[in-house]
């Protein structure tokens, strides 16, 4: 496990990374040493609190480079991804679709109150407020691997869904400001904030894929005029209306109109059509797709993207990769203990998250070169069962074993040591 560590590590040129990361602690430890034991620490299943101190350092270094408020861990997460993408892109068939996925996730916490920015969150699938923060992320996938790319720890700026303590800082001339006052803005810009920087700092794709929460006429102009074309899940709001032969319908108005033409229902969807969408004065074309939804005869989904050009099945072939990122989820949190941080500073869970994130991306990487299907779960129990320490037996088989080589001790009082023993 450390030689794949350590490996992984220069492969992505990690201690290169240090200064344009703003690492600049006056130190004998570096970013590459404190990542590679949090790493292990992952692997081992522990918490920073029950982790064994490194040879170099101790726990509360690596959790004071943690808490360090200068480091940009969302660029640091960028700069990987994009040299991730980069050993990958010459082994990636030239007709494979490069997408960004975007989704968030809950990281609960119902403990440690005073935790900074920490709010009241709404859960969509308990349907109920929890206290904790929205694991804003952005990830990229060619179809077969997933790599998170950027992140955001969002909270809210409601004062009346405040828990935790106020920032300590809101200065956006430094990191730790920016970060903390993005964390307080709303998500669909935020999200526009994290595409930008990736697109920035080389890592390539075409599509961006969202769900419904995500999805509006300003989402998909704002990603037009960056050179992206979006593909989500619409809702079936009466307050957003498409054009259609020159007249106006929202989308459940649009839905009747093609199912009362003579349009025929296809094998593996409903309906298409191309409609006009407007946002601010500008006018852009939209395909859309009615899919049927699964388990109700009834009801319907809606499918949309700015690429026109897309076939039907191809949008639904390209949509059903944005499950990508909630398996990211599931494995992050199941196996990688992403909402099991005890760290009540903000800029410690940031870089908590970035560890948690660049640890996934070691293991895809690891996916990604063996010849075997091996999961994301198989690939860390691999790892998890290299670290443990050598068993007492073993260790005393091997001592006998040496003792029993030294020519220079007395064989008849080695033979009667051993026998007592």
């Amino acid at each position: 496990t450390k030689s794949l560590i350590s490996s992984f590590i220069k492969l992505i040129g990690l201690a290169n990374l240090a200064k344009k990361v703003n690492f600049r602690r006056k130190s004998t430890v570096s970013l590459s040493m404190v990542i590679a034991w949090l790493m292990s620490v992952h692997f081992a299943r522990h918490s920073l609190f029950r982790a064994k101190d490194d040879g170099n350092f101790t726990i509360r270094t690596a959790r004071n480079v943690l808490n360090d408020g200068r480091i940009n861990w969302q660029k640091l997460l960028c700069i990987i991804a994009a040299k991730l993408v980069a050993c990958l892109k010459p082994v990636i068939d030239k007709r494979r679709r490069l997408t960004f996925i975007v989704d968030d996730t809950l990281i609960s916490r119902s403990y440690s109150k005073k935790t900074e920015l920490l709010a009241k969150v709404y859960d969509h699938d308990k349907h109920e407020y929890l206290t904790g923060y929205r694991g804003l992320t952005l990830g990229w996938s060619d179809g077969n691997t997933f790599l998170p790319v950027n992140f955001a720890l969002m909270s809210t700026k409601k004062s009346q869904n405040m828990i935790g303590s106020k920032p300590i800082t809101t200065d956006e001339r430094y990191i730790a400001g920016k970060r903390r006052q993005q964390a307080q803005r709303k998500m669909n810009d935020v999200t526009v904030e994290l595409i930008n920087q990736a697109l920035k700092l080389g890592v390539e794709a075409k599509y961006v894929l969202f769900d419904s929460w995500f999805t509006s006429p300003r989402m998909f102009w704002i990603l037009k005029q960056l050179g992206l074309d979006g593909l989500g899940m619409i809702k079936k709001s009466s307050k957003i209306y498409y054009v259609y032969r020159k007249r106006h319908y929202d989308i459940k108005g649009l839905y009747n109109r093609l199912a009362a033409s003579k349009i025929l229902k296809k094998n593996n969807y409903l309906y298409s059509s191309i409609v006009t969408a407007q946002y601010q004065g500008h006018s852009y074309p939209l395909k859309v797709v009615f899919v049927s939804k699964r388990g109700s005869k009834s009801n319907y989904l809606v499918l949309a993207t700015t690429q026109i050009k897309l076939q039907p099945e191809e949008i639904i072939q390209l949509y059903g990769r944005r499950w990508q990122i909630e398996t990211y989820f599931k494995a992050s949190k199941q196996y990688l203990a992403l909402d099991k941080s005890q760290i009540q500073s903000y800029d410690g869970q940031c870089g908590y998250i970035a560890a948690v994130a660049i640890t996934y991306d070691l293991l895809a990487w690891q996916e990604r070169q063996n010849t075997d299907d091996k999961t994301i779960g198989d690939l860390f129990y691999i790892m998890n069962d290299s670290l443990p320490d050598i068993k007492f037996i073993d260790a005393l088989v091997y001592l006998i074993s040496s003792l029993k080589n030294l020519p220079s001790i007395n064989k008849n009082l080695l033979d009667q040591t051993i026998e007592q023993l």
